[in-house]
């Protein structure tokens, strides 16, 4: 089996790593709220015709790796994935927005986006791991 996907005109294989923040870097991402972020972000990428390769949510940012379309803009795919996303929380959890601090956006404007290319397996370990590393981190500090 190929890695690659077909469309009408072309085969392709884009790989992207997306990393974004809540608003105010708020570390807000877990229990319920992260899993309706998670959902959301399924439902949406493969209603673009995405595909999740691998996502970690922490607690105050999301990492993803997705397969996006070449006929799909990499801006167009993030914006409407962080959107329906806030949509979807903001409609679960009404107490979040009634602080003031949040008025109609959940995330942070922009995101940080790279294309994975040979180093695919290093940055998808990396994705994976990142929360152990953390709470490695964390407790050293302590």
């Amino acid at each position: 089996m190929s890695r690659f996907k077909k469309l009408s005109h072309s085969i392709w294989h884009c790989q992207y790593h997306i990393v974004w923040v809540p608003k105010y870097r708020k570390r807000i991402l877990e229990g319920k709220i992260a899993n309706a972020v998670r959902s959301s972000i399924y439902a949406n990428c493969a209603q673009q015709e995405g595909e999740v390769v691998e996502m970690n949510i922490q607690i105050d940012h999301v990492h993803l790796i997705a397969m996006i379309p070449p006929k799909v803009a990499v801006s167009r795919f993030i914006g409407r994935l962080k959107g329906k996303s806030a949509i979807r929380v903001f409609s679960q959890f009404k107490h979040l927005k009634k602080s003031p601090y949040w008025g109609n956006h959940f995330w942070a404007e922009g995101y940080c986006v790279d294309t994975i290319g040979l180093d695919s397996e290093m940055i998808r370990k990396y994705v994976k791991f990142q929360k152990i590393k953390e709470q490695r981190s964390e407790q050293m500090s302590f």
